[in-house]
């Protein structure tokens, strides 16, 4: 980190020795915070409307921050979002990644899938200059819309030189998650946004960031998955235990997918049934949980041949699970990576 730090302070220096401006790329993907409805109203809206030059034209303040260079990825609801745009999305970053005039990236995004997107670049990308992903949770449209000043604090994030080698970030609110701990929590609040029982890693006033933690997990550059070549991802699927949940279930989805996640009850918990149906399939299998929050561990599995999921929530173990699956799909070197990741 000291090697790290020291290259961020000699690239500050040099810059402003040239008289260079930082530079942060904003890749827009849609979502509420491109959204358009009925003049001050939450609900009832259509995402992906506006462009991001009409994103910008919001916010001018942000010129004051950083040069932005800007680029229309897509222009979804998050529910849209496919594997191939998050492939896309890795290429793009770590290609304009390589070029030094280059300071940061933000990526908008809807709120409902950001958490897996987040994750998905976290895990894939080769670079430590920062990227962060924002959004909104009421359309431009609305009343008191929050998309201007939380694409305003991503870009001021992009910009820090502090938000370098921290991994991918998401700012929210006027606070930082890492991709690894952020998920969204409510359908309606501005603070949506949680880091969990890890909490946020930093808070952004102004233009001023504050960070205070920072994940121990791998990510970006020391990872050992690569997608440049791929124009897809393997299957998962995420099935939901509940009472009298079918089995059978497990079995459809096993014939159509490459790896399944079971979002167990309590400590990845199911009943007799569903475990003899995991037994059978030859698919790896992940068990998460739909609680929420706390670790699945060896001990608490209730099938010997399944695989634990850590911390993660069952999106994100899917996440990670389509990612191992390009590696290996040996349950042994996978529970590797969800101890590792």
């Amino acid at each position: 980190m000291a090697q790290e730090h020291q290259h961020i302070q000699g690239e500050n220096q040099a810059a402003r020795a040239a008289g260079r401006r930082k530079k942060v790329v904003i890749l827009a993907t849609g979502g509420t915070i491109a959204g358009v409805g009925e003049e001050g109203k939450s609900t009832g809206y259509s995402s992906g409307q506006l462009s991001v030059d009409d994103l910008l034209r919001d916010v001018p303040q942000i010129a004051d921050v950083a040069e932005i260079e800007a680029y229309q990825i897509c222009n979804v609801n998050s529910d849209d979002i496919t594997a191939e745009i998050w492939l896309d999305l890795a290429r793009i970053i770590d290609d304009l990644a390589l070029r030094s005039d280059v300071t940061g990236f933000v990526v908008t995004h809807g709120t409902d899938t950001m958490d897996e997107t987040a994750y998905f670049l976290n895990l894939v990308l080769h670079t430590g200059k920062p990227v962060v992903l924002t959004g909104s949770m009421r359309p431009s449209t609305a009343t008191s819309a929050d998309g201007p000043m939380n694409l305003y604090q991503a870009v001021v994030t992009a910009a820090t030189a502090e938000s370098r080698a921290k991994g991918v970030l998401v700012a929210f609110s006027g606070r930082l998650y890492n991709a690894r701990d952020v998920q969204k929590t409510s359908t309606h609040s501005m603070t949506t946004m949680s880091g969990g029982e890890n909490g946020s890693c930093g808070t952004i006033r102004d233009d001023k960031i504050f960070y205070t933690s920072q994940s121990t997990k791998r990510h970006t550059g020391h990872t050992e998955f690569d997608v440049s070549e791929l124009t897809t991802l393997p299957k998962v699927q995420v099935l939901y235990f509940n009472v009298d949940a079918d089995p059978e279930l497990i079995s459809f989805a096993a014939q159509r997918s490459d790896g399944l996640v079971i979002a167990g009850a309590g400590g990845g918990e199911f009943s007799q049934k569903f475990a003899d149906a995991i037994a059978a399939v030859d698919v790896p299998v992940v068990v998460s949980s739909r609680v929420g929050s706390g670790v699945i561990m060896d001990s608490t599995m209730v099938c010997e041949n399944a695989i634990p999921g850590n911390d993660l929530p069952p999106m994100k173990a899917a996440v990670l699970l389509r990612l191992a699956l390009t590696v290996t799909s040996n349950p042994a070197l996978i529970a590797r990576m969800f101890d590792l990741y």
